[in-house]
């Protein structure tokens, strides 16, 4: 495909991982434009590069779309046309299949997993963690087996921020027959996750096994209070707004209740741990995968 156009941004790790977490509170964000993320080198780990792929040329206002996901002063912007090929099969190479926990998430040009007990989940590659690369998403979907394998029952599942869907389908192959709800702040996730979902055999609706899925701000939705409460509430978004939510979260979880949060960076851990210890949680497990912390929280019961 001709007119295929590429804008590429050089900086360290951490700054092109706070960009792409960015962009999923994007409201007004063009979903022509595809951004993926990634280390330049193996042998350099900690200096990535930020891609967002376009069918067409970038306009001043796709630059400052792109700049604007960057905190502070935003890095160079290389602006390149590509040769006559496909934009989007472009932007997805690179993107390998991962394994974390009972999980095996991959893009469709990839084959499903073969490996007994091994769930396969295919989601196509818009952003380097839509698909389980980002280190939170591995992270989630690691520890959403291990809190399956420690005896934990769920039966009412919420998934907030879900993005494409994938730690709400994870959630609905662990405990089978529970209630699900996804929701997320930006609108074009609802066509996003329906899609997803059609693609893995994940049922749409309103019953056990079913998902449904929802557009709201935080848990200001009068569909996330009906369904409650949660005794399985899954958070993978930033450090500020677990921060904010802490007192939400904690009337939509009950008693002996679990929650897990990611999203946040290491250092800022103890911040998180302390606005939900005094929610009245408590740390069941903790998982870091690269610079990034995933808490397993139960709350705790007043006898």
């Amino acid at each position: 495909m001709s007119g295929s156009w590429k804008v590429t941004a050089f900086a360290d790790k951490r700054i092109v991982q706070e960009a792409l977490l960015a962009h999923e509170d994007a409201w007004e964000w063009d979903p022509e434009i595809v951004l993926s993320g990634c280390e330049i080198e193996e042998q350099k780990p900690l200096e990535w590069k930020l891609e967002a792929w376009l069918s067409r040329k970038p306009n001043s206002a796709d630059k400052k779309a792109i700049a604007a996901l960057f905190t502070g002063k935003a890095p160079k912007l290389h602006v390149e046309e590509l040769e006559e090929q496909d934009w989007l099969t472009l932007s997805q190479q690179g993107v390998e299949p991962i394994s974390a926990g009972k999980f095996y998430v991959h893009t469709p040009e990839y084959r499903p997993s073969t490996e007994p007990d091994i769930t396969s989940l295919s989601i196509p590659a818009s952003q380097a963690f839509g698909t389980g690369q980002h280190e939170t998403t591995a992270g989630c979907l690691a520890m959403l087996t291990l809190i399956k394998r420690s005896g934990i029952s769920a039966r009412n599942i919420a998934d907030i921020g879900t993005g494409t869907g994938l730690l709400a389908f994870a959630a609905m192959d662990l405990w089978r027959g529970a209630y699900a709800t996804a929701s997320d702040i930006d609108h074009v996730c609802h066509q996003v996750v329906e899609d997803n979902a059609a693609s893995n055999a994940i049922p749409m609706g309103s019953g056990r096994g079913e998902l449904t899925m929802i557009i709201a701000n935080g848990m200001d939705h009068p569909l996330l209070s009906a369904r409650g409460p949660y005794d399985l509430l899954i958070a993978n978004i930033l450090a500020g707004p677990l921060v904010e939510l802490a007192p939400e979260f904690t009337e939509a979880v009950p008693e002996g209740g679990h929650i897990l949060l990611a999203g946040l960076l290491t250092e800022q851990e103890k911040t998180v741990r302390a606005a939900y210890y005094r929610a009245g949680f408590r740390l069941a497990k903790r998982l870091v995968n690269g610079d990034w912390s995933i808490l397993w929280l139960r709350k705790r019961r007043i006898y």
